[in-house]
């Protein structure tokens, strides 16, 4: 009897109630603090799942630069075996027989386009302007014309390309008036 009449003359509390010798949060600050951690932990999770594809995608990008790099150096080790190839095709065809020729021709035709398909291209600038970029000037020759000055008259060794990355200059000869008078 006398708990029945002391919580129905209890006045309305203000404060919330010690719990455990605790005070008790506000609903209401309670509903704040909760959703602020909530954003936090969302933003957290977003940055996280940025960091993270970011990653993957350097990754995959490493990737491929590191395969790119083990083709292009096993392209550079069959350059000189290309150009042993165009040495054999370009040769007497008397000193060769036809059917060695031939077999040479063959192989040298296959080698090229499995090549080209991953990606080398071949770089003999003959009539063009020279690049220093994409070429190597081995001579220089007096131009038979002023409009050729600067051009490319021969070409010595072949240059390659690997996927738009020079792997070996052309060696050439360039018309050029300078030094010649």
């Amino acid at each position: 009897m006398f708990e029945k009449g002391f919580e129905e003359n209890a006045p309305p509390e203000e404060a919330p109630a010690a719990v455990g010798g605790v005070p008790a949060e506000p609903a209401e600050g309670a509903i704040q603090r909760l959703e602020e951690q909530l954003r936090e932990a969302v933003d957290r999770h977003l940055r996280l799942a940025a960091e993270f594809d970011n990653f993957r995608k350097r990754v995959a990008r490493e990737r491929i630069e590191l395969a790119d790099r083990a083709q292009a150096a096993l392209v550079m080790k069959l350059l000189d075996i290309l150009d042993d190839v165009d040495r054999i095709v370009a040769s007497d065809p008397g000193t060769a027989t036809p059917a060695l020729l031939e077999a040479m021709l063959l192989v040298d035709k296959k080698l090229r386009k499995e090549l080209e398909a991953a990606g080398l291209e071949r770089i003999d600038p003959v009539g063009q302007p020279f690049d220093p970029a994409w070429h190597e000037a081995v001579s220089v020759l007096a131009p038979p014309e002023p409009e050729q000055d600067h051009t490319v008259a021969a070409t010595f060794q072949v240059g390659y390309r690997f996927r738009g990355s020079l792997v070996r200059p052309a060696r050439v000869q360039v018309y050029s008036s300078e030094g010649h008078a």
